[in-house]
């Protein structure tokens, strides 16, 4: 399992060793799974999806229903097979929730009821995202620190928690672990903050080169999607609807890529058994999987 922080070379790292191992890659990024968010989302390049079999890499379309509980079904599933021709398999991507659904399953969370969720919509409607965001930092200051803050499914989702159980939504997630018929290692990508940061503005330019802004713009229409409230998307639609200029987007997609890497290393850190190397450093990060397996 390769984690680590936006744009630090999880993708890289992945592909080198599934060449190593010979082995299939499988996505635990919630983004990365949709069509026409290629760019914005860091998919793959051309090279490193010939390089390796990939899965869970644009296999839907932005309208389906799909989150890290289906994920947990689908990749299990999947790597029942995948483990029948293969001795290892990579897992790679930065998204907390879905690496914690496929190594230890979800916790059993309580659905909030159907009016909660109209008021909470309403709410985000009436009041914005913001609001809701400072009753989560009250209500569960320790999640808050975690999450997307500028998700709002996953606050809302949060909020639903607090509200029908009385308890912080932190405290219910560390729940029983799920037995998994493989064994894990997880590797992190690691550099000096400051590298992490120039390397997130420099790859933020590129994703401009690229095509974002007219990517973006062509998912403009859809953009009340759970799969859109993303950053570098969710910035340029502020643009089109013209709440700042091309350049303030742009900044303000490099900033939030920022913030939601340190989130990253925040969620990532907690586990004590990750080993944390360079993404260059392949003889390394080979030498701990063989240790460790």
């Amino acid at each position: 399992m390769v984690v680590g922080p936006t744009g630090s070379g999880k993708s890289a790292l992945a592909v080198k060793l599934a060449q190593h191992y010979n082995a299939p890659v499988i996505s635990t990024d919630s983004r990365q799974v949709f069509r026409n968010m290629a760019i914005g989302t860091a998919q793959p390049t051309t090279e490193e999806l010939a390089a390796a079999k990939h899965y869970f890499i644009a296999d839907r379309e932005v309208e389906d229903d799909f989150n890290c509980g289906k994920y947990e079904v689908e990749a299990l599933a999947l790597l029942e097979g995948l483990f029948a021709e293969n001795r290892y398999v990579v897992a790679v991507g930065g998204s907390g929730l879905y690496i914690q659904a496929l190594c230890e399953g979800m916790d059993s969370l309580p659905e909030a009821d159907d009016a909660l969720r109209a008021e909470l919509k309403a709410r985000l409607e009436n009041e914005g995202l913001e609001v809701l965001a400072d009753e989560l930092r009250r209500l569960d200051p320790k999640y808050a620190e975690e999450v997307d803050i500028q998700n709002p499914a996953r606050v809302m989702r949060a909020l639903e928690v607090c509200i029908t159980t009385g308890r912080p939504y932190s405290e219910q997630r560390v729940g029983k672990v799920a037995e998994r018929p493989f064994n894990i290692v997880k590797v992190g990508t690691d550099m000096p903050r400051d590298v992490l940061y120039e390397r997130i503005n420099r790859r933020v330019d590129m994703m401009v080169e690229q095509g974002l802004v007219a990517e973006a713009m062509a998912m403009y229409p859809k953009r009340h999607l759970n799969a859109l409230q993303t950053v570098g998307y969710r910035e340029l639609f502020e643009h089109f609807d013209g709440n700042c200029s091309l350049d303030e987007a742009i900044e303000l997609i490099k900033r939030n890529s920022r913030r939601y890497a340190k989130r990253q290393l925040t969620w990532f850190r907690r586990d004590e058994s990750t080993g944390w190397y360079s993404p260059d450093d392949i003889e390394g990060v080979v030498a701990f999987i063989d240790g460790a397996c």
